[in-house]
């Protein structure tokens, strides 16, 4: 459908007046979803359900071979190598720098920020918490922390999405957009499914670990979104320093 210059820029005015509002009710919703989850959880409410999905994905014979060919598990290591402390900082300083050399400042030092935030989130609930991991199955992969809530998927959810939200901004095609964004999200999603396919975390550990994640990138962007308004990040096509 063909929109008029006058049109655009009045959908572009709406938008910039919801995203904030957006985002913060987006925060709301995961913050909850994630208490709610926590106090199932330590209440062993979730216990018979975890225990039936980590179960149904090994061999009834042989409790240390996960369900499905070889090449499937291997594959599950590789995945979820993408929400691991490496790569996701391999990942954070590559985009910063590339922000740095681009002269978005603002846009760099946010995404520094909501990574590192993250990860001291993620490493105070653990410490908080101290869930045991799984002992049903035997571990497909090392494992060096507590369990709650899973630090790959809540990591890959902060990251990825803040790094989906900031390639959406410049594009300016809305199907662009939404292939950026559904990429972040199919990756943080698969990320966290390889941790309860190689028996390493309880189901409700990955939930929880998407929802705080998810809350804590709502959370960023929101701010991002107020700092955008008072010119201290960039917006779209702008940038701090000439090229």
């Amino acid at each position: 459908m063909f929109l008029t210059p006058a049109t655009r820029l009045w959908l572009r005015l709406r938008l910039n007046e919801i995203g904030p509002l957006i985002s913060l009710a987006g925060c709301g919703l995961f913050a909850w979803i994630f208490i709610a989850l926590t106090d199932e959880v330590f209440e062993g409410e979730t216990h018979a359900i975890d225990s039936t999905i980590l179960l149904s994905l090994r061999s009834p014979q042989n409790l240390a071979d996960p369900i499905g060919p070889s090449w499937l598990e291997e594959s599950a290591r590789d995945i979820t190598g993408l929400g691991g402390y490496a790569i996701l900082t391999l990942v954070t300083i590559s985009v910063a720098v590339y922000l740095l050399m681009a002269g978005k400042r603002g846009a760099a030092t946010l995404l520094a920020v909501a990574v590192v935030g993250g990860a001291l989130l993620s490493t105070g609930l653990k410490m908080g918490f101290e869930r045991p991991r799984p002992d049903l199955v035997p571990h497909a992969t090392q494992v060096y922390t507590a369990s709650f809530p899973s630090g790959h998927a809540m990591l890959s959810a902060v990251t990825y999405l803040t790094l989906g939200a900031l390639l959406a901004r410049v594009q300016e095609r809305r199907r662009i957009k939404a292939f950026v964004l559904g990429l972040a999200v199919v990756t943080t999603l698969l990320v966290g499914m390889s941790r309860i396919y190689l028996g390493v975390h309880w189901p409700s550990d990955v939930l929880a670990g998407w929802a705080v994640g998810a809350a804590w990138a709502s959370l960023c962007w929101f701010v991002a979104l107020q700092l955008q308004r008072k010119g201290q990040v960039e917006k779209p096509g702008e940038t701090s320093a000439p090229s």
